[in-house]
């Protein structure tokens, strides 16, 4: 691959999928760590991606935003790694399904549960009562791999998503979730990412860490 690829995140954000990603590939990257309300809303940053949000991926003169579209590219970079299943064959259209489940549904559950604002399950496509997180606890409840028989970004995707948010305590860890996560974040890339967002924290700190720190110092 000769394009450069540029990662711009934040350690404390969903970035840590894409960086996830990014590391099970083994292609060379550049990461740069962009702050909330000041360096992720700069006009440098804007011109890469209006909504002013990470994680954002460049390859070469082309940007990708949204962490679903970033990890399948990322995917099909590699394809001798085999993270997504053949193109045309019936597993491709189950990956499919399940990483536009976790963009979509889960993604704007989660959304509603942390503004407290939910939409009447008969028009929300996360359903009502937790549907869709019961959806995904049998997905993971059935084996390590919810497509087909080997690791695939789609299981990069839930194991990160369900990791990030049992670790902000804004998900219940929920036995199936805990197992294949468990099961999945022991890969050697998965360890190599945690280390280097988690090294980073500190020095950028999530907004909501450094309110609430100051709340309980007063």
């Amino acid at each position: 691959m000769r394009d450069a690829l540029t990662l711009y995140t934040h350690p404390m954000s969903r970035g840590r999928i894409a960086r996830w990603m990014i590391e099970e590939t083994g292609l060379p990257y550049d990461g740069v760590i962009l702050d909330f309300n000041t360096s992720m809303k700069s006009p440098d940053y804007l011109a890469i991606n209006p909504m002013g949000k990470v994680p954002a991926l460049v390859h070469g003169d082309m940007v990708i935003t949204e962490n679903a579209a970033i990890c399948m590219h990322l995917a099909d970079l590699v394809p001798h790694k085999h993270f997504a299943p053949e193109v045309g064959s019936a597993l491709r259209g189950s990956y499919y399904r399940w990483m536009l489940f976790l963009a979509g549904p889960l993604e704007a559950y989660m959304t509603a549960k942390f503004s407290g604002h939910f939409a009447p399950g008969f028009s929300a496509g996360y359903g009502s009562d937790g549907e869709v997180l019961d959806v995904l606890e049998g997905a993971v409840s059935q084996g390590p791999h919810i497509v087909g028989d080997r690791f695939t970004t789609v299981d990069l995707y839930t194991a990160a998503f369900l990791g990030y948010y049992m670790r902000i305590k804004a998900l219940e860890p929920r036995p199936a979730f805990e197992r294949f996560v468990e099961i999945h974040q022991s890969r050697p890339a998965a360890i190599r990412a945690n280390e280097i967002d988690n090294a980073l924290v500190q020095a950028h700190p999530h907004p909501m860490m450094v309110a609430s720190t100051s709340h309980a110092e007063h």
